[in-house]
């Protein structure tokens, strides 16, 4: 491997230049219950995670997140999605920030993005953090989508650039980047096209809402054992849906595949991909239901009988992830705390019960598979 970007450190943990690839994962429980958090944070630990996410939505989460910082010595990341501005409370109990540049334009609509980024740069100077410029393929930026209608990757690609240039120009070295989308070949082709615009640039690879085993694991090898032998991934996440107590398996399966890797031990799977797609985003605590691993598991059973069929069903967890990153798919369904949106592409079917979803659904891929045929 010719590994040409440079380190930086998340407190005393180096990534980058030739520092191991560290392998890192997401809490799935709620944040503010501090004892299930931090018995996560500890299964975490004795798999081996060198970093920890954590989702901060609120204050009460910054409250939580205080007690649990002091009790826990774990190198943890905090990830705000639409709330950056919580960045400067959060700051002084987390080792690194992860902010989405397809999320700043959600508050403070006036201010303007650069101002948003040299304020949490600021923040993140101040107290010794590391940043993640974290570009996701179903929340890209409007500007950067709409400059490039109709070539998603490089919507994807120019985001990072561009948000890398705005923290080199704030004299800001101190990060990475990470480029996800759910489909494996766009990761390997967006991060093999970020890599040629900035090969200094630490990366943070993952395939997001790769979903349930085994495929989840599959469709990251896929997109890993084309870009880490080439020297493209400095830290990973297997994002995989899992129950609360199996969630220490995304860094079972992370060192796996970086062993694999390291003793050219790669998976030949040519068929994967051409029937139908399952994805659904890895559990972490802004699940609102508890059954929503439950649905994604119940929905790859009920939908195996059209597995030749080119189809992508989404099942996602949140409010954060639900609306945007179901747009793409042909059927689509996100989880709320009582009820079940289901989608076809951008459109709203309606919203149901979880036991009441998965015939709307079935009726619907019906439908479809009936449509092709026509």
């Amino acid at each position: 491997m010719n590994k040409l970007t440079r380190k930086i450190k998340v407190r005393d943990l180096e990534i980058g230049g030739d520092a191991p690839v560290s392998v890192q994962s997401m809490c799935a429980t709620h944040t503010q219950d501090i004892a299930a958090t931090l018995e996560q944070i500890a299964s975490l630990e004795k798999k081996g995670a060198d970093l920890i996410r954590i989702a901060v939505d609120n204050k009460s989460d910054v409250e939580a997140l205080k007690e649990i910082r002091r009790q826990t010595k774990a190198r943890l990341v905090v990830d705000l999605q639409e709330n950056f501005p919580l960045a400067e409370i959060v700051a002084p109990f987390v080792d690194k920030i992860r902010y989405n540049p397809g999320h700043l334009h959600h508050l403070e609509k006036d201010t303007p993005i650069e101002k948003k980024v040299a304020w949490l740069v600021n923040i993140a100077k101040t107290h010794g953090n590391a940043l993640r410029i974290g570009v996701n393929c179903g929340s890209v930026a409007p500007d950067f989508l709409k400059k490039y209608e109709g070539n998603h990757v490089r919507a994807i690609v120019e985001s990072a650039a561009w948000h890398c240039e705005l923290l080199d120009k704030l004299h800001f070295s101190n990060y990475v980047v990470s480029l996800k989308d759910s489909d494996p070949k766009k990761v390997v082709t967006c991060n093999k096209e970020f890599s040629k615009r900035r090969p200094d640039v630490p990366i943070h690879l993952g395939v997001t809402e790769a979903g349930l085993l085994p495929d989840g694991v599959i469709k990251t090898r896929i997109a890993f054992e084309q870009l880490i032998p080439l020297g493209i991934g400095d830290t990973i996440r297997v994002s995989l849906t899992l129950p609360n107590a199996e969630k220490s398996e995304e860094i079972t399966w992370g060192r796996q595949i970086l062993k694999d890797i390291a003793e050219k031990r790669f998976v030949s799977v040519p068929d994967f991909g051409k029937g139908l797609n399952i994805i659904s985003c890895p559990s972490c605590s802004r699940v609102e239901n508890g059954d929503f691993v439950k649905l994604a598991m119940e929905v790859k059973a009920m939908t195996s009988y059209a597995k030749a069929h080119q189809f992508t069903i989404a099942v996602m967890g949140c409010r954060v992830n639900g609306p945007g990153e179901t747009d793409d798919a042909d059927l689509g369904v996100w989880c709320g705390p009582t009820t079940v949106t289901l989608k076809k592409k951008a459109e709203s079917i309606g919203s149901f019960r979880y036991h009441e979803v998965l015939p709307v659904l079935k009726q619907e891929l019906d439908f479809l598979i009936a449509s092709k045929k026509v």
